[in-house]
């Protein structure tokens, strides 16, 4: 039931939209016809309110529109599909909203008329209520000529004009400008046009407000202009502009500018020995999406609170070239700096972009130098992740929250592992980042390495060892050097004897006795009857060693008293490791304490902890095993030791 009642109503309501619209009479021909819409035009509750805002269609059909009045509570009206055939209605139609009426918002769109039927609609327009006018989407056919507009009596405040195209291309500009220019309204906008040019007006303007965006103006615009003492904002958005200088010229004559908007033109300064002179008045200043670079900065406003440069070629911000104390508010974002400028020229600034630049690392002094800086955008840079980082880093801590877009927009690029890094997870060391630091510390483990390394060359006689393998070395090569062809060395005893003078009865009377006289023809090395008189004793050790199957050491606390047997058990072992055989017979005559072996005898320590040793038995009945066991360690066949014993036998 409630459905239906609501249908029935909006029935009612949309027969009642005559009675409640029209103050007189429509009246319709078979030519043209008025269609309306009313949809939402209407309260739900079917109160009797008034109605603010009405919108028209003219659309062809087998009626014509002679005229209407609209309701005097009408505020706003909007009609589309302007054409020449009905043109004179329209007009008509407008006439009656005299000075007084309550309709003050017109909208015009699809507009297609000639030049005379455009200005009709425009002088009827200003002769009657409406304040503001917008029209779009015009299509001008035919030719344009000069036009006595008048211009008394208006209540327009601002006009709009979007997407006008002219059909007629060969035309004075005069006709054509000198209508808008000499329009004695508040604001005006003609934009997205192709409009390639705007006469200075004839008298004092009363123009606040000036919108010609997304056209084809040229450095023309406004040259020597006197007339626009009273315009406070000025849009060129998207025109071509190309000289910097040229701008602030056209500028210099505006006393009450306080908004410019240049923003994506094609302007350049190169930096002229001629000076730029800009409205003093002018205080926001829209230069970005240009091709402007570093010398912009001698061709700016002095008193700018609120300057864009977004978007340009700027590598740099001139310290002590001009001085914005004014400058509040700085859009640096897009360009190609590398890092943030100072406040040196900026003592006023209070906010900087500088987004999307090439800052790796920025400086971390900037709020000292920039005490009034209360917020910074600096993200979204590719910022490399390294010590000179951490300090800014840190000024997050510092600022009490005046990077804006912490932490999500910034974010390391380099190093690659460290890419995607929010900066705010990135740590490194102090000791990594501290210089001095660092250097304190890499000289002191210097010092405390070159120190470990003296203590222990001299706790294990490193020199000795290093001059004990120089000698080494140096025998080694005259004995090859001797030989014939690639010969080596011929064994001619079953071992040589290294032993302590001290110890020397027991090897005369025990050692060599019971070797070369028992079983078998044993020939051993004794350094009193075999070295060669006229060499080293060290080139006598190392001949000897070397011409010996095996070494024979007679370990007692009197051997590690001596040098030279110190010398003979190194050799032996250096021989051990190079031919990498086991030539090494150990004899413990008497037991060794520990604590009297010297640090330098490091190797007999590890050659009696990893090696079996023979130790001489007190015990009479075990020196039989003794004897038998020593001569199974030396038992080997050597030619020129058997020539010997033959020789001896005979």
């Amino acid at each position: 039931m409630t459905q239906n009642m609501s249908f029935l109503r909006n029935i009612f309501l949309y027969k009642c939209l005559f009675a409640l619209t029209f103050w007189n009479h429509v009246s319709l021909s078979v030519e043209d016809e008025l269609f309306i819409s009313v949809s939402n035009y209407f309260p739900e509750d079917g109160s009797n309110q008034n109605i603010k805002s009405l919108p028209l269609l003219y659309k062809k059909s087998k009626a014509n529109l002679d005229w209407i009045v609209i309701h005097n509570t009408t505020e706003s009206l909007s009609l589309s599909e302007i054409t020449n055939s009905n043109v004179k209605n329209l007009v008509a139609l407008l006439s009656n909203f005299r000075q007084g009426s309550r309709l003050q918002n017109l909208t015009l769109t699809n507009v297609s008329v000639d030049w005379n039927a455009l200005m009709e609609i425009f002088q009827t327009v200003w002769q009657s209520s409406i304040e503001y006018f917008n029209i779009s989407n015009v299509m001008q056919l035919s030719d344009i000529r000069s036009y006595d507009f008048d211009y008394s009596g208006t209540s327009m405040k601002a006009l709009t004009l979007k997407k006008i195209q002219l059909t007629d291309l060969y035309f004075s500009q005069d006709d054509l400008y000198r209508i808008f220019a000499d329009m004695n309204i508040a604001d005006m906008t003609i934009a997205d046009s192709e409009m390639i040019h705007m006469l200075c007006p004839s008298s004092k303007s009363p123009f606040r407000y000036l919108n010609f965006s997304k056209n084809d103006l040229t450095d023309f615009l406004f040259q020597n202009c006197d007339n626009l003492l009273q315009l406070e904002t000025l849009i060129l958005h998207k025109n071509k502009f190309e000289s910097l200088r040229k701008v602030s010229f056209m500028t210099s004559r505006m006393r009450s500018l306080q908004y410019l908007d240049m923003s994506n033109n094609l302007l350049r300064h190169d930096g002229a020995d001629v000076r730029c002179q800009w409205a003093e008045s002018l205080s926001e200043l829209d230069l970005s999406s240009n091709q402007l670079a570093d010398a912009v900065f001698e061709c700016l406003p002095v008193n700018v609170k609120k300057l864009s440069l977004q978007n340009n070629q700027i590598s740099n911000v001139p310290r002590g070239m001009v001085e914005l104390k004014s400058l509040e508010e700085l859009n640096l974002a897009s360009n190609r700096l590398a890092d943030l400028p100072g406040c040196s020229g900026f003592a006023s600034l209070q906010f900087l972009n500088i987004e999307k630049n090439l800052i790796l690392t920025p400086s971390a002094d900037f709020f000292q130098s920039c005490p009034r800086v209360r917020e910074l955008q600096a993200g979204r840079n590719p910022f490399k992740c390294s010590c000179e980082l951490q300090a800014f880093i840190g000024l997050e801590r510092q600022s009490g929250g005046k990077l804006f877009g912490w932490p999500a927009a910034y974010v390391c690029e380099y190093p690659e592992g460290l890419r995607g890094t929010e900066l705010k997870d990135f740590h490194l060391s102090q000791l990594a980042c501290n210089t001095t630091l660092l250097l304190v510390t890499a000289l002191l483990l210097t010092l405390v390495l070159v120190a470990v390394v003296a203590f222990l060359c001299i706790y294990l006689d490193v020199p000795w060892y290093v001059r004990m393998t120089w000698q080494w070395t140096q025998t080694k090569r005259r004995a090859w050097h001797d030989l014939p062809g690639d010969q080596g060395p011929v064994l001619q005893f079953h071992a040589f004897i290294s032993y302590s003078e001290r110890d020397s009865l027991w090897v005369k009377n025990e050692l060599i006795p019971s070797l070369e006289k028992g079983e078998g023809c044993v020939q051993l090395c004794q350094h009193e009857r075999n070295f060669i008189p006229g060499k080293s004793i060290v080139e006598n050790i190392i001949n000897c060693i070397e011409k010996s199957y095996k070494s024979i050491f007679v370990l007692s606390p009197n051997f590690v008293q001596s040098e030279w047997c110190h010398y003979e058990l190194y050799f032996a072992h250096h021989k051990l490791f190079s031919e990498n055989s086991n030539s090494l017979i150990l004899i413990l005559l008497e037991p060794i304490p520990p604590y009297l072996i010297p640090a330098r005898y490091h190797k007999l320590k590890a050659l009696m902890a990893k090696r079996t040793y023979l130790e001489w038995p007190k015990e009479r009945s075990k020196r039989a095993l003794f004897w038998a066991n020593l001569r199974a360690a030396i038992s080997i066949n050597l030619p020129k030791a058997d020539e010997n014993c033959y020789e001896e036998t005979d």
